[in-house]
C-alpha cells in the first residue's frame, strides 16, 4: 500500500488526525494494534477544552457531542469544610468546557471514518517503523496472519506512552523529563446522578477527591490512594464512605451511591519527550507527553498536537515545509504550559507523604487566596479552559 501519511495508533488522537487529513484531501491509513471493541472499551476522562470542541466541529464530528455533551461554565474547589465555585465563563470572557467522554469522541471519529470508507487496520500485530530518517518511510505489520507494508511520505506516531513510535527513536536522539507522583487515583464509575452539576475538586487532610460525571445519570468519582493499594481492597461501601469523608458536609449528605460498574487505580506521572519530530516521524499525544489527570489536559493536549500536525501536512502538500519544520517547537511550548499547570494543580490538591500538617496549611492558604483573588482565579480559569492554540 502507498499512502501520504501512515498513522500509528487508532485512539482519539490517531482518528482525529485521520479525519482532519481526510477533510484536507490527504490520503492516510490508521494502524491500530488492538481491536475496535477494545479501544472503545477503555474508560478515560472527558473534560474537553473549548478549543477541542471547536476542532471536533471543524473535523465534522461534533454533532452528537453538541447534543449530548454537558456544557460547564465553572467548577468547585472544596477545602476547609466548604466548596467554592470558580466561574470559568465569567473569568475567561465567555469560555466553557464540555463534559463528553473520550470513548464517545473516539466512537464518533471511528463512525465517521467507517462511513467515508477510509483505510483502517485494527488488530495489527508486530508493528514496526522503518526508514523515517529518509524520504521514503515504511510501516510494517501483520494482520490476521498476513504481512503488510505501507509506504508513505510521513509517519504520525499517535500510539500512546507504551507504543512503538517513540520506542523506535534512537535513545540518543531523545531527551526525556519525568515526575512520578507518590500516589494514585482510585476511580469508580456508577449509574448514579452526580453529586453536583459541575465538577468538584476536593482538598482534604485524608487526601484528594474528585466528583465528576459522564452524564446526568452516570457519575465518575475518584479518591487519592497509595501507589501500592489494590482495587480488591476496596469494597463499594468502603469507597463511598471514604469519598464522603473528603467532601463538604452538604455534598456528602446529598451523595447518591450505588454499585460500581467499573473500578480501577491509575498512577499519576508527568512525562515529556523532546523533540517531537525525527525526520519524517512525528509524535503526537501520549506518545510524546503524559500529564496527571488533575488538570484535564491529556486528551486536549493530544488534540492540539493533532491540529498543528494536520496543518503542517496540509501546508507541506501545498508547497511549504514551514509547518513540519516548526511542529515540535510549536507543540512543546503549549505542552510545557499544560505540564506546568497540571503539576501545580496536582501539588495544590493532593496530600503528599512528607508534607505533614504544615503542607496542608500551606495548601489551604493558597486555596483561600485563589477564591478571594480575581487575578488568581482568572489565572486558574484561563489555564483550565485551555490557552489559545
Amino acid at each position: 500500500m502507498r499512502v501520504q501519511v501512515a498513522i500509528v495508533g487508532g485512539g482519539p488522537a490517531g482518528h482525529l488526525l485521520g479525519q482532519l487529513l481526510y477533510k484536507a484531501g490527504i490520503d492516510a491509513i490508521v494502524i491500530e494494534q488492538r481491536s475496535r471493541e477494545y479501544v472503545l472499551g477503555r474508560i478515560r476522562a472527558g473534560v474537553l477544552e473549548q478549543g477541542t470542541t471547536d476542532l471536533l466541529d471543524e473535523a465534522g464530528v461534533g454533532a452528537r457531542m453538541r447534543k449530548e455533551g454537558l456544557v460547564h461554565g465553572g467548577f468547585a474547589l472544596g477545602f476547609g469544610g466548604s466548596h467554592h465555585r470558580i466561574n470559568l465563563h465569567q473569568l475567561t470572557g465567555g469560555k466553557n468546557v464540555m463534559v463528553y467522554g473520550q470513548t464517545e469522541v473516539t466512537h464518533d471519529l471511528m463512525d465517521a471514518r467507517a462511513a467515508a470508507g477510509l483505510a483502517t487496520a485494527f488488530e495489527a500485530e508486530n508493528v514496526s517503523l522503518h526508514d523515517f530518517d529518509g524520504p521514503h518511510p515504511k510501516v510494517r505489520y501483520v494482520q490476521h496472519g498476513v504481512a503488510h507494508e505501507v509506504e508513505c511520505d510521513f509517519i504520525a506516531g499517535c500510539d500512546g506512552f507504551h507504543g512503538v513510535s517513540r520506542a523506535s527513536v534512537p535513545a540518543a536522539a531523545l531527551q526525556t523529563y519525568e515526575r512520578v507522583y507518590p500516589f494514585g487515583w482510585l476511580g469508580v464509575l456508577s449509574d448514579t446522578p452526580p453529586v453536583s452539576h459541575e465538577l468538584v475538586y476536593a482538598n482534604h487532610a485524608r487526601g484528594f477527591a474528585l466528583c465528576s460525571m459522564r452524564s446526568h445519570t452516570r457519575s465518575r468519582y475518584y479518591v487519592q490512594c497509595s501507589l501500592d493499594d489494590k482495587v480488591e481492597n476496596w469494597s463499594d461501601d468502603a469507597f463511598w464512605n471514604e469519598l464522603r469523608s473528603r467532601l463538604a458536609p452538604e455534598l456528602a449528605e446529598s451523595l447518591v451511591t450505588g454499585p460500581s460498574i467499573e473500578k480501577s487505580i491509575a498512577p499519576l506521572r508527568s512525562f515529556v519527550a523532546e523533540p517531537m519530530r525525527f525526520g519524517r516521524l512525528f509524535l503526537a499525544g501520549d506518545a510524546a507527553h503524559i500529564v496527571p489527570p488533575t488538570g484535564a489536559k491529556g486528551l486536549n493536549l493530544a488534540a492540539s498536537d493533532v491540529r498543528y500536525l494536520a496543518r503542517a501536512f496540509t501546508e507541506f502538500y501545498a508547497g511549504s515545509e514551514a509547518g513540519i519544520n516548526t511542529y515540535s517547537d510549536t507543540c512543546l511550548r503549549r505542552v510545557w504550559k499544560a505540564v506546568r499547570f497540571s503539576w501545580w494543580f496536582t501539588s495544590l490538591m493532593h496530600k503528599f507523604p512528607d508534607a505533614g500538617g504544615f503542607g496542608q496549611k500551606i495548601q489551604e492558604a493558597e486555596l483561600d487566596y485563589l477564591i478571594n483573588s480575581q487575578a488568581a482565579s482568572t489565572s486558574l480559569a484561563e489555564n483550565y479552559v485551555g490557552l489559545p492554540l
